[in-house]
């Protein structure tokens, strides 16, 4: 299942205290994007250590660059709610 591998490169690459990800493809149902089988819209919640002193924009970029050429691809849309301990 693709939200598995999302949360396993998140975690290998930021070590999260708290991770959700949530698929929210059912949602975007006909919009821009849309996959038949889902899997294409995600948010995540995560809490790390590895995001303080950083602002909203740092942080996103870190997680893009954890799910590298997942983005754009396997992942169409990822909203984001990054927060520290």
């Amino acid at each position: 299942m693709r939200i598995t591998e999302v949360e396993q490169k998140i975690r290998a690459a930021i070590a999260p205290s708290s991770l959700a990800v949530i698929d929210q493809s059912h949602l975007h149902s006909g919009h821009a994007g849309d996959r038949p089988h889902g899997q294409s819209h995600y948010h995540a919640i995560i809490t790390a250590s590895a995001f303080e002193g950083q602002n909203r924009v740092a942080r996103q970029r870190m997680v893009y660059a954890a799910l590298g050429s997942m983005v754009g691809n396997e992942v169409h849309a990822l909203s984001m709610d990054l927060r520290t301990p």
